[in-house]
């Protein structure tokens, strides 16, 4: 059996006296989609905050194993050297370049696959010019796979909010990851707008070969999108398995799900 593409094992992250994850155990592997789902405060944003880089864990390991590739540790590296690494998110609050285009967004996730560096931006070269061209088309590649293209040239403060969403993701991909975090990506979306991401979601997988790891509270998308889901409350796991399991678990009904449902 192939190795998972992420390991993540005994994760623990204190904040002076406060234990905000407590030994957490969670794994995805290649063309799979996982989510990690808990009640509000239950360390599921600490939780992708250290996986990224934003917080160096208290203990614990985080391995990846791109496909292909064999495992290395990447616990303890800043944020944009995990990027480099494969690994993209997008966050629970939208962090997009608001008076900048759609294009230029996701230009500035795809420069992490450059290599002209300081003196080849400022000097630029017929090899930095080639770079350049080569990243806007690529970047119109993926506004066109996420279906942005229209809005190309737009300011990105004036798009409708569920297509500001989307273009998170966009700007995620064009860092070319193996997998992909997205944390809460149907937020303050509308039920449209919701089913819009689903098919996205699925399209990602299938198309561009990326596993997905995701943090969400809509239950409807989380149980029909996911392979297997994992339960946090108060920092702890509390339970892992496919959608089914999840939905019939004594635990996971009392701490979050409220009550089984025969949807």
């Amino acid at each position: 059996m192939t190795a998972p593409i992420l390991a993540v094992e005994d994760l623990t992250m204190d904040f002076g006296g406060l234990r905000a994850l407590d030994s957490i155990d969670l794994s995805v592997n290649d063309d799979e989609i996982v989510a990690l789902i808990g009640p509000n405060g239950a360390g599921k944003t600490t939780f992708f905050n250290c996986i990224t880089g934003i917080y160096t864990p208290t203990n614990g390991s985080i391995d990846i194993a791109p496909p292909g590739q064999p495992a290395v540790s990447i616990k303890g590296l800043k944020p944009n050297k995990v990027t480099e690494k494969g690994l993209a998110r997008t966050f629970q609050n939208i962090r997009l370049f608001q008076n900048m285009t759609v294009l230029e967004n996701v230009m500035i996730g795809r420069h992490c696959r450059s290599r002209a560096g300081i003196l080849g931006a400022v000097l630029k070269g017929p090899i930095t010019r080639k770079e350049e061209a080569d990243i806007i088309a690529a970047s119109y590649a993926v506004l066109q796979k996420i279906g942005l293209a229209q809005h190309v040239n737009e300011f990105a403060k004036n798009l409708p909010y569920g297509a500001q969403r989307r273009l998170e993701i966009a700007r995620a991909l064009a860092t070319e990851p193996f997998l992909l975090l997205l944390d809460e990506p149907a937020a303050g979306m509308n039920p449209n707008e919701t089913r819009e991401l689903d098919k996205l979601i699925l399209q990602i997988r299938r198309e561009e070969k990326v596993s997905i790891l995701l943090i969400e509270h809509d239950m409807k998308l989380v149980m029909s999108l996911s392979d297997r889901i994992f339960v946090v409350d108060y920092g702890k796991k509390i339970a892992e398995g496919n959608p089914e399991e999840i939905r019939h678990n004594p635990e996971v009904i009392k701490a979050y799900l409220g009550e089984e449902t025969d949807d």
